[in-house]
């Protein structure tokens, strides 16, 4: 044993001074690098300077008001006035399309002017002010060739409209 212990006094040694000068020559190297290197950071860019916005106009509305809102809402519903009788009764013709309808001729019996309307293949006749078609249509006018109705439908944002639509007199074809 005191063969092994004299050998390993030996080597321990020669070991040490293997691992120190190694890291030794790490350090200089990494003292030169440091040196050789020059850290160059660009400097940042001013910042903008931001200028607040100033509402001048105290005294106009606030366009986020809710109260804005609701005036705008209330003289939207108004609709101009213009709105179906729900409370009337309604009339056996207001129960069919518009579409479905096709004017067949025109009667006139004490001056009072009718037109023939054909629904699937029954006959009926109107006669001014009379109502018709499922959108509270209001007969406006019979002449020769035409049943002129004036509508009333609600429009995208709700309101009511009135519209115009025309039944036209539909002849027969003739066969030769």
């Amino acid at each position: 044993m005191n063969a092994r212990a004299a050998c390993l006094a030996l080597l321990l040694p020669l070991l040490g001074a293997c691992g120190d000068s190694d890291e030794q020559e790490v350090r200089q190297w990494m003292k030169e690098i440091d040196a050789q290197t020059k850290v160059a950071v660009p400097p940042l860019a001013e910042p903008k300077t931001f200028i607040p916005f100033a509402y001048a106009s105290a005294e106009a509305p606030d366009p986020f008001s809710p109260a804005k809102l609701l005036i705008e809402l209330a003289k939207s519903r108004s609709g101009g006035g213009i709105q179906p009788d729900m409370q009337r009764r309604k009339e056996f013709l207001e129960s069919f399309p518009l579409d479905t309808m096709k004017m067949v001729g025109v009667l006139q019996k004490d001056r009072t002017t009718y037109a023939l309307l054909q629904i699937d293949r029954a006959i009926h006749h109107v006669q001014t002010g009379q109502h018709l078609g499922q959108n509270f249509g209001l007969v406006t006018g019979i002449t020769e060739d035409a049943v002129n109705v004036k509508e009333i439908v609600q429009d995208a944002a709700g309101d009511w409209v009135e519209r115009t639509s025309k039944l036209e007199l539909q002849e027969k074809e003739s066969k030769p």
